[in-house]
């Protein structure tokens, strides 16, 4: 059960600079989840020490663009996405198990 609440780790230059600043690090998770869930998920799968849990929604979006054959359509997933600080001292290293 814990496995399916964290998706993926989010990796991005934003990310790692408040990893690096603030030690917070971002996940997207699934929609339903709860921040004590993400909060006991994040704790059991890296043996760290959870803060706090702050959680946003993205829509999805409708994009469109211009090709040779027309106007194609479609739209992005929405998904919900939980940045997660850390006590002071602990830290997730995404990059140790390549």
């Amino acid at each position: 059960m814990m496995v399916d609440i964290l998706i993926r780790p989010i990796v991005t230059e934003k990310m790692t600079d408040q990893a690096e600043t603030f030690n917070r690090f971002g996940f997207v998770v699934d929609r339903r989840a709860n921040k004590q869930q993400i909060k006991k998920a994040v704790e059991d799968l890296y043996g760290v020490k959870v803060a706090s849990v702050n959680t946003m929604v993205y829509p999805g979006k409708a994009k469109s663009r211009f090709t040779k054959s027309g106007v194609l359509t479609g739209k992005t997933n929405s998904y919900k996405k939980a940045i997660v600080t850390l006590v002071e001292g602990d830290t997730i290293d995404f990059y140790s198990n390549i």
